[in-house]
């Protein structure tokens, strides 16, 4: 049976090799090529294969963004051109490491080892999926982001969040019809989502400018909600809100 994989990689011309070399071997079949870590979560949030090809550096998110956002263990091949990313790639129990560029012959060295790995390992019940405690990453799109929560990867729409509040080593996502807690801080939020709609109003509060009802002195309300703003914010709360 041939092994399932997909190709996350941002470089079309490393991806066409690998595509050619899966063909060529007879022994991988592509599932899917994906550019970026967000479109290829919201990939295997539909379907599981056997083996990533998975690239480090890509626009957004990185490889191991994606790692840590899985909620099950495929077999994971890291293509890269930098060797610096070694021991990060032992600490993720990466398979093999595949430097940029490849050669069919190293490709088809690491896909028989990995044949050979899962013939020698006895069958196993499915990994659990990871604590709502344990580290995680949020992955974002264009328009949507994954977060950790309750044991599951919960897709979110940017447009549906009203704010997010700090809650020391958590973060909890409002939306008008639930909230969601995960693992994680304001300050790595704030990197991922300011923009063109969320703002940092507070040191424990991003808020979606879109969904404002009206500001009273320093609080904006929006649908039932109190968010307070910090006075080392208030300049640019005016500024982005255009506040006469």
């Amino acid at each position: 049976m041939k092994i399932s994989c997909i190709i996350v990689e941002d470089i079309q011309i490393a991806a066409d090799f690998l595509r050619k070399f899966c063909e060529k071997s007879d022994l991988v079949e592509v599932k899917g090529h994906f550019l970026n870590v967000a479109d290829a979560l919201e990939f295997l949030d539909r379907e599981r294969v056997d083996l990533l090809f998975l690239d480090v550096e890509m626009p957004g998110a990185t490889g191991f963004d994606l790692l840590d956002s899985l909620t099950y263990s495929p077999k994971i091949i890291l293509t890269t051109s930098k060797t610096e990313y070694a021991f990060d790639a032992f600490q993720y129990h990466v398979n093999d490491y595949l430097k940029k560029p490849f050669t069919y012959k190293r490709f088809l060295e690491a896909i028989e080892k990995l044949q050979q790995t899962q013939n020698a390992e006895p069958a196993a019940a499915p990994a659990p999926a990871p604590a709502l405690q344990q580290p995680t990453s949020v992955v974002t799109g264009t328009d949507f982001l994954f977060i950790k929560s309750e044991d599951k990867l919960v897709k979110l729409k940017k447009d549906d969040i009203l704010f997010l509040e700090s809650m020391r080593d958590y973060v909890k996502f409002v939306t008008p019809a639930k909230s969601y807690i995960t693992y994680s801080t304001l300050k790595n939020m704030e990197e991922k989502l300011i923009g063109p709609i969320f703002l940092k109003v507070h040191r424990s509060y991003i808020v979606n400018i879109n969904k404002i009802d009206d500001i009273r002195g320093n609080t904006i309300y929006l649908l039932g909600n109190q968010i307070p703003i910090g006075k080392g914010h208030k300049d640019e709360v005016a500024a982005r809100l255009n506040i006469l």
